[in-house]
């Protein structure tokens, strides 16, 4: 006989720093017999702000369930001004993927998702290029081609009809080559993850590749961050470097890159599935 599924949920938080915010929300969980499981919390001295993530479990029977416990919750999180999300951790996000035409990192999210070690629902892939098709259906997963037509407003109003159609969280850029325009960055504020096959700040728009190799670098690398309307400057998740040398061309940095850029969206990706990432104004905070 199988073992009945234990719910669980995180609480994630954000609010202004003071006494008594780690207390007052763990005896509201023990006085319902919330059971914690994993508690991490930050406090930006310097901006006057404090950060939570509480994954917790039922220790007994008094544990209602997310509708009441939200309903209830709400009481503290007026209490102290928090912005607060309680979701049960089985919960997967709903994202769509844009991609042009490199693979790298498409398949690196659909591998990770088929062999269920990225616990995210893919709704679809938008592209403008016909080229990632075989491996999305492959995959099971629908295909939207929006070709360019020199009408960037129309493009993206298809893009975003299909954001909405298919109720997704986020919009995930894997290697999208297409810069975003300032009305859709808006509209999917916090929402929109970018990988960047550069170290930021270094080396932002395009072929940064070949601008490294030009200036002889010793290390190259990949960043995960949120799209804002300033190109690459949007708060950083996640970050990895591999280590060259003078032999490296341009074309070995970047088969060297597609690796890194493939693992640390993956790694953002991840994080933001297990609700470890909260914006902290230009930065993120991410409880690993």
């Amino acid at each position: 006989m199988n073992n009945p599924v234990v719910p669980s949920w995180v609480l994630t938080l954000v609010c202004a720093d003071r006494v008594g915010i780690v207390a007052a929300v763990s005896r509201f969980l023990a006085e319902r017999g919330g059971f914690i499981t994993d508690s991490q919390q930050y406090a930006d001295r310097e901006a006057g702000r404090f950060f939570m993530r509480v994954a917790f479990e039922p220790a007994d029977q008094r544990m209602a369930d997310t509708d009441r416990l939200s309903a209830e919750f709400a009481a503290v999180g007026a209490q102290f001004g928090m912005d607060w999300n309680l979701t049960p951790s089985d919960e997967r996000p709903r994202m769509l993927i844009a991609v042009s035409k490199g693979s790298h990192c498409l398949a690196d999210l659909l591998h990770r998702w088929q062999t269920g070690t990225l616990a995210i629902d893919i709704m679809g892939v938008v592209s403008n290029h016909p080229d990632m098709r075989r491996i999305t259906e492959w995959h099971g997963i629908p295909y939207h081609e929006l070709p360019p037509n020199g009408n960037k407003a129309e493009q993206e109003s298809a893009l975003i009809d299909i954001f909405d159609r298919t109720r997704s969280d986020y919009l995930i850029l894997a290697r999208y080559m297409q810069v975003l325009s300032e009305d859709l960055v808006e509209r999917l504020s916090g929402r929109c993850i970018n990988i960047h096959h550069s170290f930021l700040p270094g080396f932002k728009g395009a072929r940064p590749y070949h601008r490294a190799h030009e200036r002889g670098v010793k290390l190259i690398g990949a960043t995960a961050h949120f799209v804002t309307a300033d190109l690459d400057e949007g708060p950083i998740i996640e970050q990895a470097v591999e280590r060259v040398d003078h032999r490296a061309t341009a074309e070995d940095m970047i088969r060297i890159g597609r690796d890194i850029e493939a693992q640390v969206l993956a790694r953002a990706v991840g994080w933001i599935a297990d609700r470890r990432v909260l914006l902290n104004g230009g930065k993120t905070i991410v409880f690993r």
